[in-house]
Formats: C-alpha cells, sequence, structure tokens
C-alpha cells in the first residue's frame, strides 16, 4: 500500500515513516530539507522534496496514496512572526488534505496535541471530553485548538479524518523541538542538567514515541472519522521522573528546584533578547507558567476503542536511555 507522510523528517513522522516501511508498505515522505533525509533512508520509502504550505508540491507525493498521515506541525516554543505558527499548523493542513481528497485518498490521521485539552484538576485527568479551556498558553496549542475544529468541519462533511492527541513524547529519534525530553533526559546522563521547576510536584503525562507511532497506525485501522483519540503513556511528578533516572542509571547529580516565579522572570528576559536578535528562545514564559499547572491525561478512549497499549515511563526511559547510550 502507498501511504504518504508530511514531518517525515521530524521525531515522531520519522519513527512512523520507518514503522511503516518496515511493515512492507510504500511510503511517499515529504521533506523540506536535504540534510535531514538520511534519518529515513529504507527501499521502502521514497523521497518528495515539498512544504506543506506549497499546494502544488503536494500533489506528485501524495498521488497513489491510499492513506495520509498528517505529522507536520510548526512546534517551535517562539517565531518572531506569529502568524507563523497559525499558517502552517492550519493552512498547511488544509493543503494536505485538500491534495489527498482530490488524489482520492481513503483515509487521513492528523496529529494534533494533548496540550489543546487543557490543565487538570487535583485529582481528575482532562480527556476527549473535557470541555477546552479559553485561553492557551502559547499559539501551538491554541492553532491546534482551531484546527480541530476545521477537521471536524471537514470530517462532518464527509472527509475520512481522524485527530491523535500525543502527550508529552520522549524516546529514541530526532533531538528537536518536538522531543524536548528526550534532551533533558540527554542532558541528565551528561551531567548537564540540574533544575527541576517549582517544588517537583507537578504532574505531566509522558508518551513513549515507539507507543504514539502504534496509536496512529491503530487510529488509521479502527478510528472514527471525527473523532479524537490521546495517545499518552504515565501521569508522573518531575520528583518521580529524577527519581526514575537517578535509578536507571546509577547517577546522582545535583538538582535544584527553581521557584517558578523566579523562571517566569528569567525566561521574560530570554524573550526580550530574542525579540531584538531574531535567536530562538529556550524557554518563554507561556511555557514556564504551563509547568506551573498539572496536566494529568487519561488515554482510555484510546484503549478501549483502538487497542492502544502504552508502556509505563520506567519501561519507556530504560529504553531511551540504552539508544542515547548508543548515540553516536
Amino acid at each position: 500500500m502507498k501511504i504518504f507522510v508530511s514531518g517525515a523528517t521530524g521525531f515522531i513522522g520519522s519513527r512512523l515513516a520507518l514503522r511503516l516501511a518496515n511493515d512492507g508498505h510504500m511510503v511517499h515522505a515529504l521533506y523540506r530539507d536535504e540534510r535531514k533525509v538520511s534519518i529515513i533512508h529504507h527501499s521502502n520509502i521514497k523521497l518528495f522534496k515539498g512544504d506543506i504550505l506549497n499546494y502544488t508540491s503536494l500533489i506528485p507525493a501524495i498521488e497513489g496514496c491510499i492513506q495520509i498521515y498528517h505529522t507536520a506541525a510548526f512546534a517551535k516554543v517562539w517565531d518572531r512572526d506569529s502568524s507563523t505558527v497559525y499558517r502552517q499548523n492550519i493552512e498547511g493542513t488544509v493543503n494536505v488534505i485538500r491534495a489527498g481528497m482530490l488524489s482520492g485518498v481513503k483515509k487521513i490521521v492528523c496529529t494534533s496535541t494533548a496540550g489543546v485539552l487543557g490543565n487538570s484538576r487535583p485529582g481528575s485527568c482532562v480527556d476527549e471530553f473535557t470541555p477546552r479551556p479559553l485561553k492557551y498558553f502559547n499559539d501551538y496549542e491554541s492553532s491546534k485548538a482551531i484546527l480541530e475544529e476545521v477537521l471536524k468541519t471537514l470530517a462532518e462533511n464527509g472527509a475520512e479524518i481522524v485527530m491523535v492527541n500525543p502527550t508529552r513524547v520522549y524516546g529514541p529519534g530526532v533531538l528537536g523541538d518536538s522531543n524536548g525530553t528526550t534532551r533533558m533526559i540527554k542532558s541528565y546522563i551528561q551531567g548537564k542538567w540540574h533544575v527541576i521547576p517549582g517544588d517537583g510536584n507537578n504532574i505531566g503525562n509522558y508518551a513513549f514515541v515507539e507507543d504514539v507511532v502504534s496509536g496512529h497506525i491503530l487510529a488509521m485501522e479502527k478510528g472514527k472519522p471525527g473523532e479524537r483519540y490521546v495517545l499518552g503513556g504515565e501521569n508522573i511528578s518531575y520528583n518521580t521522573l529524577f527519581g526514575e533516572l537517578v535509578r536507571l542509571t546509577g547517577k546522582k547529580y545535583f538538582l535544584v528546584h527553581l521557584p517558578l516565579s523566579l523562571l517566569v522572570m528569567v525566561s521574560g528576559i530570554v524573550l526580550f533578547f530574542a525579540k531584538i536578535s531574531g535567536l530562538q528562545p529556550f524557554i518563554v514564559p507561556g511555557i514556564v507558567r504551563k509547568l506551573q499547572r498539572n496536566t494529568e491525561v487519561s488515554s482510555a478512549k484510546a484503549e478501549k476503542e483502538l487497542g492502544y497499549k502504552p508502556v509505563d515511563f520506567k519501561t519507556g526511559a530504560a529504553l531511551t536511555i540504552d539508544w542515547l547510550k548508543n548515540l553516536k
């Protein structure tokens, strides 16, 4: 089967493209930067240079494909032109869907984010049925929330579109903007990470990348058009996360709990200089404010309807650490 994958040189997209290729499918992989294509070298992967904002470049890449996995997105924490994230995440997605429908594609799985679900209250989890928050912490989450409404409308009008909402994804793969947790683990192993946000008790959900890839494929096989499925892992605090890293690595580096108020101030200064220089900031106030909230997430719907079975953080982190130790 011929399958189109956008964002094929990204974190989730590259692992997905390789999984599909290893399963015997012919993958049409869209890429922009030739320097990144080596990570998806495979006899069953055919490369197409293009851009989701360039509609005409999508037509030859999608031609003949039966399915589409749309993983491409603008996932950086900031851009000098705030419209960039909305154009790529909304307009770019619509271009992919339009080209796919005109080419006769049967079904499309679009990658969103669990960030659109908002924060959880103490002792409870957010899921696909949680009312949307009135305000988001960054343009990435806001753009994805708007996109989901567009996708629902398209699905109501007959498009076979399924949405998936990964949480904080980590594991082997591209160490870019979408793989921040793995970059943090790598820094800890190297003795370069010494910070825990706040008191360390805030909870987040961490999903192993190979589980998320499996979730995408399950959504294609069993997902209902117009529905969305949270692809998460285990809900754990920062203190628990770093405790596992100490146990798994046998290395206990000093860790400092930095007050979130201090991190907000520092991130504000970083953002100020980013606006002057145009350089990408490593942190922005919106991200820090998000760290002040719990984001406990439930994947029960995906588990029940798709057969999604995520591993716990201990298992995924062990696999990730083994991969990092062998990384050249």
